[in-house]
């Protein structure tokens, strides 16, 4: 099986990997177009993330709706209920199976999302 790379970061990591059908997003945190960690709430983070996802899943000819299963990590489990708010509205149909845990990130964000998504390549 080959895989195919998406995206470039400027740590030892590849935004994006397809493996067939498959395609594994890393971990995606709250970085704007211009690089800079966006601050704010849960909400804003959450949108931030998932907005991020989506324009990595787009290079590999995929979207949200491909997505299968995601892991969150959130630094506040009481920020629970507001992250879960923002991220139903990104999958408001059929969402994808998800793991959700509270932990120390390793930056000063609130919220981490990696994803599965399942798009067969044509």
């Amino acid at each position: 099986m080959t895989k195919e790379h998406y995206g470039t970061s400027h740590v030892p990591l590849t935004p994006a990997v397809r493996a067939g059908d498959f395609i594994f997003v890393s971990g995606q945190v709250p970085v704007g177009a211009d690089g800079e960690l966006v601050g704010g709430t849960i909400e804003r983070q959450t949108r931030q993330v998932l907005d991020n996802i989506r324009a990595v899943l787009a290079l590999a000819g995929a979207e949200l709706a491909d997505v299968v299963k995601t892991t969150v990590w959130i630094d506040d489990a009481r920020d629970f209920p507001a992250f879960n708010k923002v991220y139903g509205s990104y999958f408001p149909r059929n969402p994808p199976a998800r793991t959700t845990a509270e932990g120390r990130l390793m930056a000063d964000i609130k919220v981490e999302i990696e994803a599965v998504a399942y798009r067969p390549k044509s």
